[in-house]
């Protein structure tokens, strides 16, 4: 058995860390995590491309590391993508059904998926999914498979997510030079969502939402398929900025004390608390209210906050989330902003955090790697059904809801 068809690996390329999990599988199919490779991202910017050499060297060196870890050698990688460039919408599509008894085939199944993605698509933009929502034979409306059913007209709803083309060439060129082939590309929201979210939720209505270094990525969910997506171009950085900013300290100083003392709510915090913030260039350090630390990350949480609400407003879904919103990626990880997304949102709120993978680690277990764990995830899926070794893009778009996404019901 190929070296591929027995290990899978998935790389996050974000804008402050590149992370490489590497999972075996087992011989039920299930992922057990045999390495892990984590460096810091400096060629990314809010999800693309910015500098090809510094990204290969990321990319190298945390794929490296994993591959030591684990004691073997790999080519292929399940990578995932984000940034603003991602667009996403939905569409409709009709046929009509052949046929002495005008009984639904997997053909026809696949011709009206295809109707629906006929939509006019501007040249320098690429079909990342097409991901079907439900289905409807004649009159009869919320069918999840219409296959060996009778009728005249067969419909479907799609939600199509695409991506800057040059952001995705650039993204895949730079595995291509670090000596590795992107055997799958996902939207890096939707293998967030493999890793953390529960089959009732998706069921229910939720609405997934990834704060990471350099975006905020969410995927609304309702009745087993995804009805909205969208990026942000707002993230932990941008946290990191304002703190180095207001508090008159370096980057790197200010991503030290989010991390180890901020907070994305002021309240509750006592008066007494303090922070030491380091002075640059040798400067003088200050001693500066933790509230006030809190004070400064708030206001910037409540911005990109506020946007995904009216996301979630745009989705025409707000009032169809049962299961309200599960919060991941890094910036979920800062203390109260569950809290703050529910008092903002309106919303239950609670964290998301990977599950699932074999020997996962607790350092895996954050909210930071859901993404990783999720492209692993999906890519275990992938080979398990027999398509992570190649297929047609149309093939690969349109089933990818039911061989990567197992428990979404829409299975194409």
């Amino acid at each position: 058995m190929g070296q591929d068809e027995v290990v899978v690996v998935g790389l996050d390329i974000g804008t402050t860390k590149v992370c490489a999990i590497i999972a075996e599988l087992t011989p039920e199919g299930e992922p057990k995590v045999v390495g892990v490779g984590i460096s810091p991202s400096e060629g990314m910017r809010r999800g693309v491309v910015v500098d090809m050499d510094k990204t290969v060297q990321a990319v190298q060196k945390a794929v490296q590391e994993a591959e030591l870890m684990a004691g073997v050698q790999v080519g292929a990688v399940y990578l995932g993508i984000a940034g603003e460039h991602v667009a996403s919408f939905n569409s409709r599509g009709v046929i009509a059904v052949g046929g002495e008894q005008h009984e639904i085939e997997t053909e026809d199944k696949a011709r009206v998926i295809e109707a629906a993605r006929a939509v006019a698509i501007p040249f320098d933009r690429e079909v990342l999914h097409v991901l079907p929502q439900e289905f409807s034979v004649d009159d009869q409306e919320g069918i999840r498979d219409p296959v060996g059913m009778c009728g005249i007209r067969l419909e479907t709803t799609v939600h199509i997510a695409t991506a800057a083309a040059t952001a995705v060439q650039n993204l895949t060129r730079g595995v291509e030079r670090a000596g590795l082939r992107a055997q799958g590309l996902y939207l890096e929201s939707l293998a967030s969502s493999r890793a953390v979210l529960e089959e009732e939720e998706l069921e229910m209505g939720v609405c997934l939402v990834d704060i990471g270094g350099g975006t905020t990525s969410l995927a609304v969910f309702y009745q087993g398929s995804v009805r909205h997506s969208a990026v942000i171009g707002l993230g932990g950085q941008s946290l990191t900025s304002d703190i180095a900013i207001c508090l008159r300290t370096s980057w790197s100083h200010a991503e030290k004390i989010k991390c180890g003392s901020g907070a994305a709510r002021a309240y509750g915090i006592g008066q007494e608390e303090v922070v030491e913030v380091p002075g640059i260039a040798g400067r003088t350090p200050q001693r500066v209210p933790r509230r006030e630390l809190a004070s400064i990350i708030e206001a910037r949480m409540e911005e990109i906050l506020a946007m995904v609400g009216d996301e979630l407003s745009r989705s025409g879904y707000a009032d169809h989330l049962s299961a309200g919103v599960v919060l991941t990626g890094g910036g979920a990880q800062l203390e109260g902003a569950a809290e703050q997304a529910e008092l903002l949102l309106g919303l239950p709120v609670r964290l998301g955090a990977p599950r699932e993978l074999q020997g996962m680690s607790e350092q895996l277990a954050g909210s930071a790697y859901a993404t990783a764990a999720g492209l692993v995830l999906m890519g275990a899926q992938d080979l398990e059904m027999g398509s992570g070794r190649g297929g047609t893009e149309e093939e690969q778009s349109a089933s990818v809801v039911g061989r990567a996404i197992k428990w979404l019901k829409a299975q194409v």
